[in-house]
């Protein structure tokens, strides 16, 4: 694995725990620090289905990553006692809206006291000088507001998702004044890419019709999303974490990482996902009520560009573009998911660099 400068080397060297490494982000954001020369660690539940992206990435041979679930605070700080990490990225939840509203408890019990079990260890450590808990879009009180959210914009949830994460925040927020830690707090929009293979997202709910040559059905398709490629958020992390381990004044707070462009209805991701594969693929609306889901969601991501140095690089069309790439190149006999991912990884930061963005 090749070791990068990007981040100022932040990680090069360091003990990097991060929670959910075998879920979609976590897998994506656990591969990266292992290019950036982290000693990386994961504490998650087993990986979900097949295929999954960890699995594909041979995750297991690059990272040490451990069992545990977050509801049981013994097994996550025993995790934290004996990796001793530097810096922990906290991506394990439950993430999907509509499953939420199946099973509200384990949801709340999950994104709400896991987050507190992960900071309540991570402060019994004593070794960790950067905490990143990742939460979402979702966690504003009026999130169809005409304008786009700003951390200081009320928090709240109509859903259990929702809600779930709201709460997760202000839990976050007391851990960072009661005791004085490195923790921020991170709120990305929809995020895509190649290695999501999970039930009720648009990308794989669409690669899974089209690759069978069925239309796609497709949910609330005037929905407003701010969709962002996964690399677009994780640089974000990484530019907190890194923000976090250098001591900077201010990093210890709430933070939006949002996309390049305004966001973008449903309907047109599809169309993009359509028009990227090719052969044929379509789509339909589903037709059928589902439960409350926001009409519309947008980010203000100006305190990120302004204090952190942190700007998004791909546009929805490209983030599309690439994860159709990825997507179609893993229905080959001889995929190499790793290659790619960090073939796409440094297309990245090389599209980054050329912007001026200084992490790169």
């Amino acid at each position: 694995m090749t070791v990068s400068g990007a981040f100022s080397g932040a990680f090069a060297g360091r003990r990097v725990l991060v929670t959910g490494d075998t879920g979609f982000k976590g897998a994506w954001l656990a591969f990266w620090l292992t290019r950036l020369g982290a000693e990386v660690h994961g504490l998650s539940l087993a990986p979900e289905g097949e295929p999954n992206l960890f699995s594909q990435l041979g995750l297991g041979n690059l990272i040490r990553s451990r069992r545990a679930d977050l509801r049981s605070f013994d097994a996550v700080e025993a995790a934290l006692r004996e990796t001793r990490p530097e810096a922990v990225f906290h991506l394990a939840a439950q993430p999907l809206v509509r499953l939420s509203y199946d099973a509200p408890v384990e949801t709340f019990a999950v994104n709400v006291m896991g987050t507190a079990h992960v900071a309540e260890a991570s402060r019994r450590a004593g070794s960790v000088r950067a905490l990143v808990s990742v939460t979402t879009d979702k966690v504003y009180r009026d999130p169809e507001a005409p304008r786009p959210r700003t951390e200081e914009d009320p928090l709240g949830g109509h859903d259990p998702y929702s809600s779930s994460k709201a709460a997760a925040e202000i839990a976050a927020a007391s851990f960072r004044l009661s005791y004085s830690m490195p923790l921020a707090t991170a709120r990305a929009g929809n995020v895509i890419g190649g290695g999501d293979w999970a039930k009720d997202r648009i990308l794989p709910d669409c690669i899974r019709a089209f690759a069978a040559s069925a239309p796609a059905v497709v949910r609330n398709p005037a929905s407003v999303r701010p969709w962002q490629h996964v690399l677009e958020p994780l640089s974000g992390y990484l530019c907190l974490g890194a923000a976090l381990l250098g001591g900077k004044a201010g990093a210890a707070e709430a933070w939006n990482f949002g996309p390049s462009e305004d966001s973008v209805p449903v309907s047109a991701v599809a169309d993009a996902a359509a028009a990227a594969w090719g052969d044929g693929a379509s789509w339909k609306a589903s037709g059928t009520p589902g439960p409350h889901e926001a009409a519309a969601l947008r980010l203000d991501s100006a305190k990120a560009r302004k204090r952190l140095g942190w700007a998004p690089v791909w546009d929805h069309r490209r983030a599309i573009s690439e994860s159709i790439s990825w997507y179609k190149a893993s229905m080959s006999s001889v995929f190499d998911a790793r290659a790619l991912t960090a073939a796409q990884i440094e297309l990245y930061r090389a599209d980054a660099a050329a912007a001026g963005a200084a992490w790169a």
